[in-house]
């Protein structure tokens, strides 16, 4: 593995010690043994081989003496740091970023046509500006993302010379056309199915959190929705939706989304749109953190800007933190000192605090949100519009007057409703 440190920490979510130990888990997830590492601090990457000529000489020296068959940086390599690099190693081995590794694994774990989809379209975009020797000609790749075969998703491999790169080109170029069209058409389907949901007014409850917080584990405590589960990284891809009845008697709609991970590739988030949007849709985004992580504040600042890249950042969050089966009473006390006092504390695999949990879902449900009572006038047909598509409706009476309607609005649209508030 390699690490560089550009600038100070004070920059980065994580420290470069810290991101090689995560790079180091995804690596054991994608299937592939760490044997070493290199680290380098520098100002600015080489401009040709992103690390400078002396550490370059180490890392070869390294490779060699350990019989590597993977360099890994920590980093993505622009297309031409990964052309010089691959000139300066033997073409048995391969030179892959932290990019390529996540798309491995994301590729390994796709199950569903649209996981598959969205893999091979990040895939793709990711490769077209890398049609060096790391390509294997597009004959041999046909299947993309669905072609797993638990190597490193043939990311890397060399390929057949120079000569085929425009016929590549043209070819990948192609494909990614034909998967956004496919992709846009899973969009417009979700969007339908969202639309439906909005007329059932119920909320809709989205888990949000790093990789490997716990999200499906919760999902399937609370819903028995079944959803595999794993101790490793990205463990799920494809989002599952599950009805949730509070103690209350309100129903919820709960819904499981990929986990966010620091330095998460840009072409993997364009890819996932149609997925992600489950999360912007949402009315409550309950923000699931490991408790016992040693990074959990580090892992929260990720994914609150992972949020506002997606534009979800104006939706109202729980904080959840999870596994505290894992800590000892005196860290568990910290741990509370130390967040925003209206977090909740569970463990999603035992089962424990889920009667607070049900209480802050339901109190969070109604933040941003005012219960009332109106009278519209049977003329006032606009507005009894906009309470269903903004508001959630949760009892409609036709009267003689016009049309009484109970549930939640919106703060921001109280003021076009203040006439006929009862």
């Amino acid at each position: 593995m390699v690490g560089v440190r550009l600038g100070s920490d004070a920059h980065h979510v994580l420290s470069m010690e810290e991101s090689l130990q995560e790079l180091e888990m995804l690596a054991e997830t994608a299937g592939i043994e760490v044997v070493g590492s290199v680290t380098q601090n520098l100002n600015f990457p080489n401009s040709r081989t992103y690390i400078g000529k002396g550490k370059l000489e180490e890392l070869k020296l390294l490779a060699e003496e350990l019989d590597a068959q993977v360099i890994l940086f920590d980093d993505e390599l622009s297309p031409r740091h990964q052309r010089e690099l691959e000139k300066e190693f033997p073409r048995s081995t391969k030179i892959l970023d932290r990019t390529a590794l996540i798309l491995d694994i994301f590729a390994q774990h796709a199950d569903t046509r649209e996981g598959m989809l969205q893999v091979e379209l990040a895939q793709y975009k990711y490769r077209l500006p890398r049609l060096t020797r790391a390509w294997t000609h597009l004959a041999r790749q046909t299947g993309g993302a669905s072609g797993r075969s638990g190597s490193v998703g043939g990311v890397g491999l060399r390929g057949p010379g120079e000569t085929q790169l425009e016929i590549d080109r043209r070819e990948i170029g192609k494909r990614i056309d034909k998967l956004e069209e496919e992709l846009e058409k899973v969009r417009e389907h979700r969007n339908r199915h969202r639309n439906q949901r909005r007329k059932s007014h119920i909320p809709v409850v989205a888990l949000v959190g790093y990789t490997n917080a716990g999200k499906s584990t919760l999902l399937n405590a609370l819903t028995h929705a079944g959803i595999y589960v794993a101790d490793q990284l990205f463990a799920t891809l494809d989002p599952t939706t599950r009805q949730l009845e509070l103690p209350t008697g309100e129903t919820v709609l709960l819904t499981d989304t990929v986990g966010f991970i620091q330095k998460l590739p840009t072409d993997l988030v364009a890819a996932f749109r149609a997925t992600l949007e489950e999360i912007t849709e949402a009315d409550l985004l309950l923000h699931l953190v490991d408790g016992s992580h040693e990074n959990a504040r580090s892992q929260r600042q990720t994914v609150l800007e992972t949020l506002k890249e997606i534009g979800a950042g104006d939706i109202p969050i729980l904080n959840v933190f999870n596994k505290i089966d894992l800590l000892d009473s005196e860290s568990l006390r910290e741990l509370k000192s130390s967040v925003d006092p209206l977090s909740v504390f569970i463990s999603a695999k035992e089962k424990i605090g889920f009667e607070e949990l049900f209480a802050s879902i339901a109190a969070g449900i109604d933040q941003g949100f005012e219960r009332v009572t109106v009278l519209l006038p049977y003329s006032e047909g606009r507005l009894v519009s906009i309470f269903h598509e903004k508001g959630h409706v949760q009892s409609l009476d036709h009267e003689e007057s016009g049309v009484r309607i109970r549930g939640l609005l919106p703060l921001q649209l109280l003021d076009s409703f203040e006439d006929y508030l009862e």
